[in-house]
């Protein structure tokens, strides 16, 4: 006879495991792969596993029949009833599926295919109606879903009801226990198989009932029920949760208490407190969806009570909770939805601790938090200025007398100031006060004592974005730096490599930051902090020295980024110019020599060893190039005494060779053999000697021979591609001579060879070899890749092209280009032929571009770029082949050909010739945005998209959405570069080199028809509206954003020549002045910044600036970089104070006091507990409360219990003090206290008007007098332990008042 246990084992496997089981074997037509090669067998099986759990279902039903018929309680006749209704209704569901899989069998039986997979561009099938009606039949029909949900509810209905049948005799304990437990367990059992139903069909959650949930789950959340029937009871109510409405629906239902003793228990109920944070977290969740675009930071409405947040809070608190990191992310998620409902509770104080003292790993966190918070006026308000934020600094502020144990907190402090620092609203909140946080920063250097400054001085290199080399090292330590040289690497590559004339370097976004910061630092003493740190010890130490490259670092960034007059205020270091010339104090005068030394020590090393690579050049004055300049010339004179060698010398250096007497290569002399090839036989004379007199060539040559597997045997080894090398410069020389050529081309068969080699491999060739010459492993593992370097330096002489083609050299690299598995060959031959001549090797690259291979084709296109990087002068034939790879169907391919041409466009030369071939981009999308921009900067371009209709399209299309996403797109960016975190391969990162990118309305501007379609479109006008409109708005978060973009917008075309007109018609700048200097949001006066720069990109717009007391920076030759600073630094960089606003909680709803005196006492030594000083008192006087029998109804009383759970939610306990609290009351908490509670909540809570008397508020006693009632943001530091020490109160009607008051003595006129 089947039992509810029993059908919940096999209901908990049919519902959801039937959806499993059907994906696994391809019953739900969108998970099916299968063609219509799916055989009988497995159709069977699928019928077979449906018939399976049909046959169950129905045992199920017959057993409930069955047992219906016994005489049952009325709690077991409804479980049994439920039971019935379930599995009648999976009887049906599973029928409907029988059916369905019937109906598949049949087609499948007919040949008919069934749910074939749909390729792009082919009609639907002949079924896919069917296939949608069985999509919808596949799932659980949603009425009975909807009906088993019901019946679910239902039995959870029943369980709570009274039993009103007799139980069978047995013993009435156990009976009772034995009860219980079964009640669990089958609440348990329809609990989860109700949250499989809303897992399964969330359009379920959104037809049942919530509070008939509620009500259902409410017994099993009472103390007597187990904690897992409670977790289950959580786990379903987070699972009915849909929507906001639905959150509200719960905050009105009588469940605060229970998640409040919940969340107050000991770790040995994990489980229960886990469910109570995820349905906590569920509810955040819910409320943080945007509802709308349109809203205030910070002003939504959780629907959390503050008792439940005091008891969220306390558990945050408690350091040894597993759930405190946890507690405290979401803590912060709710701060920046609802900052009201957090600081009533006191939250946002202990998260301000958590910030200066909590865990570090939480600490970015809580710092992005309130760095958010103080942008907007209405949050930040809720901080006390000067005191709330600075708790960061602390770790570094109050490091002193720590020690070295210190240092850890010190390092995870810096990285969060960096933070800070790093973003306008931590730079503008510290700069208030006169600089005052700032300042407290820069004087830890002046600490002698502080060991750890160290750290301080790292975390300034961090924020200045320094980067240190491998010399510092040595710099730091004391030792000269004449050792270090330029890479060798680095020096050839200058040599080699003739870098195309580009516009001067311009500065950054992080550069323009960076400049601001360090005008603060400056302004706030940071050149004379680390001064006195060189004043400490005349003989040097490794930090003072450090403290001396951070100066000289300093003043080589405010020389490249801040304008010279005021560059030239900090490189004049007048202290350290005093203490040089101070010659009445020796040691003042050692420092200052020192450090001048020193610095200019540095600078002279720092041009030496980091050249600029964007500007270096190779002088003609330099110690290199003059050393390259001896070698080239002494190789020229080599060559010319070669080819004057005369024949005896020419004879015996072909003997000495020792070619003509062994065909060991081992024993050849190499240095003779090169020295032969490069001089003399370049003589003609002397090379026709060798290859008709002496046999020399024949015999070198035979060496290269593919099949003497001599040459083509030679391990790849570095000290064996010399071989190549050799093998290069012979076939260079024979090319020079018609001797040589004739010899290659008739006498020798190293040609014919190496064609052989290729056919081995020719699929069009009947001739196949198992082990050909070129097999993958030859190439990879002996020196048979040369071969192709041979056959590039063929094909770099006309000659070598006309030997290629003799011996059809091309027409085998055609055929190898159709082999399937072998992508290296082509790879290696495009990569060593030579494209400078006209003629088949660029039909082999266009060949490789267009191969079947992706792989090929995106090597070939890497390689067609590099080509294209390298070339000195722009390549037309180079460029037109890239731009047919933009029409690959490959996306990599063609992402990569569009990433060559923004980089080849950068050149205005390559810009104006990839114009002029005029192609067609529409199919690009998104990745071909950049390059259209850069087209529309040039006249022919700008015509072209304009005739196109591109213009027009995207003018659109910026106005009213890319103007938002480019914003967006740059305050990630910079968000990513100066986080402490950011890793340097982070694909944003790498995508946006720092530089502005470019904006559609500033490329337009950049032409004179550009101009003209954007005055003819009247958007800047409109832009210029809505600067002076909305400016300086503050509280709508989209009108902010909005702004953002317009003033990006407005600023780049002001940064053109062309579209400043428009800034001056319109008098915007101004306009944008007032903003940067007035708005109350730090990150619009940071956008006011960047913009400002950019409207100082030309001349004239330096010159208007320059009357508003902003000076531009300005590059050696006078020409703006793009840089603007303040010179009223405090006007832009200072936010108006606020006044802190005044929380009012739940907790300024009094109580009226208890009439009886053992109520009083009880609620008084609860209140005291709050107290550290007192607590302990407070905690043995309530256990001798306990033990007393007058006080025993106290302790058992719902009003009393009431009292102490309106007092813990008002006031600020620690966990293990709550549930102490907890632990004092016998009631047990079940719905029917609960009701209770809700009774006197209404009957104890005090009018409006009504006062205390004074006995009553001096029942609590306080080390300071008498105690009133606390804010609801009071909360401070308090330890884990209660003090010991403290005497306990003895007289409990009349507590003993301690108050602290100063005693006034006169002393010395005593007579």
């Amino acid at each position: 006879m089947p039992t509810s246990i029993d059908h919940e084992n096999s209901g908990t496997t049919h519902p959801a495991n039937i959806s499993s089981s059907s994906k696994s074997t391809g019953l739900e037509p969108t998970n099916q792969l299968h063609d219509t090669e799916v055989t009988n067998r497995d159709y069977d099986d699928q019928l077979d596993t449906l018939n399976a759990l049909l046959e169950r279902e129905n045992r199920i039903k017959e057993g409930a029949e069955r047992f219906l018929k016994l005489p049952l309680n009325e709690t077991m006749r409804l479980q049994v009833e439920s039971e019935l209704e379930m599995a009648t209704g999976e009887i049906e569901s599973l029928t409907r599926k029988i059916e369905l899989e019937t109906s598949r069998g049949r087609r499948r039986k007919n040949g008919v295919p069934v749910n074939r997979r749909k390729f792009a561009g082919q009609t639907p099938p002949v079924g896919v109606r069917f296939r949608a009606d069985s999509d919808d039949r596949d799932r659980d029909d949603f009425r009975t879903t909807l009906a088993q949900a019901n019946a679910c509810i239902k039995s959870l209905n029943s369980l709570s009801r009274p039993i009103t049948s007799p139980p069978p005799a047995s013993s009435p304990s156990s009976a009772s226990s034995t009860s219980a437990a079964d009640n669990d367990k089958s609440r348990i059992d329809i609990m989860n198989r109700l949250v499989s139903i809303l897992q399964r069909n969330l359009r379920v959650r959104y037809e049942i009932n919530l509070p008939e949930v509620v009500q259902a789950i409410i017994p099993a959340l009472a103390d007597r029920c187990s904690m897992h029937c409670r977790a289950a009871a959580y786990r379903l109510v987070r699972h009915a949760l849909v929507d906001s409405d639905s959150a509200d629906e719960l905050h009105k239902q009588p469940l605060e208490w229970f998640i409040v003793k919940s969340l107050s228990r000991d770790n040995k109920h994990a489980i229960e407190r886990e469910q109570v944070i995820k349905l906590i977290r569920t509810i955040v969740d819910i409320v943080s969806e945007p509802r709308d675009r349109r809203g205030i930071t910070g002003t939504k409405t959780i629907p959390l009570s503050e008792s439940i947040m005091r008891a969220f809070l306390a558990v945050a608190e408690h350091a040894e909770d597993p759930f405190r990191p946890i507690c405290i992310q979401t803590l912060a998620e709710m701060v920046l939805i609802d900052i009201d409902l957090v600081a009533r509770s006191g939250g946002i104080r202990f998260l301000l601790h958590a910030l200066g003292e909590g865990p570090v790993e939480v600490g970015p966190i809580l710092a992005a938090t309130f760095l958010h918070i103080i942008d907007s006026p209405r949050t930040r308000a809720y901080l006390h200025l000067g005191t709330d934020l600075e708790i960061a600094l602390s770790a570094i502020t109050d490091a002193y007398g720590k020690g070295a144990d210190h240092a850890d907190r010190m390092r995870s402090c810096t990285k969060i100031i960096q933070l800070m620092l790093r973003t306008w609203s931590g730079l503008m909140y510290f700069c208030l006060g006169n600089q005052h946080a700032i300042k407290s920063l820069v004087d830890t250097l002046r600490i002698p004592s502080l060991e750890t400054r160290e750290i301080v001085l790292d975390m300034f290199f961090d924020l200045f974005n320094i980067k240190a080399p491998q010399w510092y090292k040595t710099f730091i330590d004391g030792r000269r730096l004449t050792m270090y040289r330029k890479p060798r690497a680095f020096a050839d590559q200058l040599a080699d490599q003739k870098l195309p004339e580009k516009a001067p370097e311009t500065l950054k976004l992080t550069d323009q930051y960076i400049a601001l910061l360090v005008l603060v630092f400056t302004d706030a003493g940071l050149i004379d902090a680390l001064t006195a740190m060189l004043e400490e010890c005349t003989t040097g130490s490794n930090l003072s020295r450090k403290a001396t490259l951070l100066m000289a670092e300093v003043m080589q960034m405010a020389n490249r980024v801040l304008p010279l007059g005021v560059a030239a205020k900090i490189q004049a270091v007048p202290r350290v110019f005093n203490l040089a010339a101070d010659y009445n104090r020796g040691e003042h005068r050692i420092v200052g020599t020192s450090a001048l030394s020193a610095i200019d020590s540095f600078n002279r090393n720092r041009l030496r060893l980091q050249p600029s690579v964007r500007n270096a050049r190779p002088r003609a004055n330099s110690t290199e190039d003059a050393v390259r300049r001896g070698q080239r010339q002494v190789e020229q004179v080599k060559i010319k005494i070669g080819m004057q060698m005369d024949d005896k010398t020419f004879q015996s250096s072909l003997l000495e060779t020792q070619v003509m007497l062994t065909k060991d290569s081992a024993k050849w002399n190499f240095e003779m053999l090169q020295e032969l090839i490069e001089g003399p036989l370049l003589n003609p004379k002397r090379l026709e000697e060798a290859i008709k007199v002496a046999r020399f060539m024949r015999r070198l040559l035979s060496f290269f021979h593919p099949f003497t597997h001599r040459f083509s045997d030679l391990p790849k080894k570095q000290p064996n591609v010399r071989w190549v090398r050799l093998g290069c410069s012979l076939l260079t020389t024979l090319l020079a001579s018609p001797d040589g050529i004739r010899f290659l081309a008739s006498e020798d068969d190293l040609l014919k060879q190496i064609v052989k080699c290729f056919a081995q491999l020719d699929p069009f060739n009947g001739t196949s070899e198992s082990d050909p010459m070129f097999s993958k492993y030859r190439l990879s593992e002996t020196l048979t890749y040369g071969y192709f370097e041979m056959l590039g330096t063929l094909s770099k002489h006309a000659e070598g092209i006309e030997l290629m083609e003799k011996f059809k050299f091309f027409t085998a690299f055609y055929h190898l280009s159709e082999l399937r598995d072998r992508e290296d060959l082509i790879t290696a031959v495009i990569t060593n032929l030579d494209y400078t001549i006209d003629g088949h090797p660029r039909i082999v690259l266009s060949k490789a571009l267009t191969s079947s291979d992706v792989r090929t084709r995106l090597y070939a296109t890497n390689h067609l770029g590099d080509l294209i990087r390298d070339s000195v002068t722009p390549v037309a034939w180079t460029l037109r082949l890239l731009l047919t790879q933009i029409y690959d169907q490959a996306p990599e391919v063609c992402e990569l050909a569009i990433q060559f041409l923004e980089e080849a466009c950068d050149a205005m030369e390559v810009l104006q010739l990839v114009v002029e071939m005029q192609p067609t981009m529409d199919h690009l999308g998104e990745i071909g945005h950049p390059l259209l921009l850069k087209f529309m900067s040039t006249p022919m371009g700008f015509r072209y998209l304009y005739s196109a209709g591109y213009i027009d399209r995207e003018m659109d299309m910026w106005f009213h959405e890319r103007n938002i996403y480019y914003v967006v797109q740059v305050e990630i960016f910079l968000s990513k570069v100066f986080s402490s975190e950011a890793a340097e391969d982070d694909e944003d990162v790498l995508a946006f080199d720092g530089v502005v990118p470019p904006h559609f309305y500033g490329e337009m501007s950049k032409t004179e028809l550009g101009c003209q379609v954007l005055s003819e479109k009247g958007h800047f006008s409109e832009f210029s509206h809505f600067i002076k409109q909305h400016g300086l708005e503050s509280e709508d978060l989209e009108l902010i954003l909005k702004l953002k973009s317009i003033l990006w917008a407005v600023g780049n075309v002001g940064a053109t020549e062309g579209g400043l007109p428009f800034l001056e018609e319109e008098e915007i700048i101004p306009a944008i002045l007032e903003i940067a200097e007035h708005s109350l949001i730090p990150s619009v006066r940071g956008t006011c910044f960047f913009v400002l720069g950019l409207i100082s990109s030309t001349s004239q717009g330096a010159e208007i600036l320059d009357d508003y007391r902003w000076e531009a920076t300005l590059s050696p030759l006078g020409v703006p970089t793009g840089l603007c600073i303040p010179l009223d630094l405090d006007k832009f960089i200072s936010l108006p104070a606020w006044d802190p606003v005044g929380v009012k909680g739940d907790g300024d709803s009094r109580l009226i006091p208890p009439t009886s005196h053992t109520d009083l006492e009880v609620i008084s030594a609860i209140e005291n507990l709050s107290n550290t000083v007192i607590a302990n008192a407070a905690s043995r006087s309530l256990a001798r409360m306990k033990s007393r029998p007058e006080y025993r109804s106290a302790f058992s009383s719902p009003s009393v219990f009431f009292r102490a759970l309106h007092t813990v939610s008002t006031q600020r306990y620690r966990l293990p003090v709550r549930r102490y609290i907890f632990d004092l009351f016998t009631t047990e908490l079940d719905g029917e206290l609960v009701l209770e509670l809700s009774a006197c909540a209404n009957s104890l809570r005090a009018p409006p008007m009504f006062k205390q008397s004074e006995a009553h508020i001096n029942r609590v006693v306080s080390m300071f007098g008498v105690k009133h009632a606390r804010g609801a943001s009071e909360s401070d530091d308090e330890d884990d332990d209660m003090d010991d020490a403290v005497d306990e109160t003895t007289n409990d009607r009349n507590p003993v008042m301690i108050t602290l008051r100063p005693v006034s003595r006169i002393i010395g006129f005593d007579k």
